[in-house]
């Protein structure tokens, strides 16, 4: 039995440090909803804190990556029923006190992404990393014919249109669960529209950037890129 028709999606791997918290403050925080962590593949105990704090868990034999955990959450939230979901990442970093304000923009569009460049928050990226996060947004904004200044943010939201959209189409390859599946959701007929958010510090665990991932950021951004706009079109299903 669920309390709401709002799932939130928390892809988890080796986040015991942070994800109990960061759950009980989408409880405490957040509108009414349910919480799916998918455990991708953890070998911590993510799973029994989740499951302590309050969430569905959902655990993956090994370590598939967001795309393949994001599109493990979409498939439960379309079998059972829900109208709209929302991806908060399990860290901590996306401040549950804006869920509300991104599900607000599924008014207006089919997916609405909560932007860390957007007047709200000082969030700050520099060099390869900001270079190739311009291009793409700038790309991405005249595919979608409006402003987008984050597309690679994972803090976003989806109605019952892009939910069967994702679950048919989602990719998992690197990248694929922010830019690959915005562009092909895009080309599918999804409308897009960004919703200012504030970005936290990671609540646990250790942050994975250094410049030589940023460098190599900038190379994976634009083959995901490249490979997304040569996707055939598609279309969501009606079931």
């Amino acid at each position: 039995m669920t309390r709401s028709d709002t799932l939130v999606i928390m892809p988890a791997w080796n986040e015991s440090e942070s994800v109990g918290k960061t759950i009980t403050e989408v409880f405490e925080f957040g509108p009414s909803c349910d919480v799916l962590v998918v455990d991708d593949g953890s070998r911590d105990n993510t799973a029994d804190v989740a499951r302590a704090a309050g969430a569905i868990v959902l655990q993956l034999p090994f370590n598939m990556g967001v795309g393949g955990a994001m599109r493990t959450g979409f498939k439960y939230a379309k079998t059972h029923g829900y109208s709209q979901v929302i991806q908060v990442d399990a860290d901590g970093q996306h401040d549950p006190r804006d869920i509300k304000a991104v599900l607000d923009g599924l008014e207006h569009a089919d997916i609405a992404i909560g932007a860390r460049f957007a007047d709200k928050g000082n969030y700050e990226v520099r060099g390869p990393r900001k270079w190739a996060m311009n291009v793409l947004a700038w790309t991405i904004s005249r595919l979608a014919g409006t402003k987008l200044t984050d597309v690679t943010s994972g803090f976003r939201a989806a109605n019952s249109k892009a939910i069967r959209q994702y679950v048919d189409h989602y990719p998992a390859e690197y990248l694929g669960d922010t830019i690959d599946s915005l562009v092909v959701a895009i080309r599918s007929g999804c409308t897009v529209q960004q919703v200012g958010v504030s970005m936290r510090e990671r609540q646990g665990g250790t942050p994975s950037h250094n410049p030589v991932k940023a460098a190599m950021y900038l190379g994976r951004s634009g083959l995901a890129l490249l490979f997304a706009l040569t996707r055939k079109k598609t279309e969501p299903s009606t079931n």
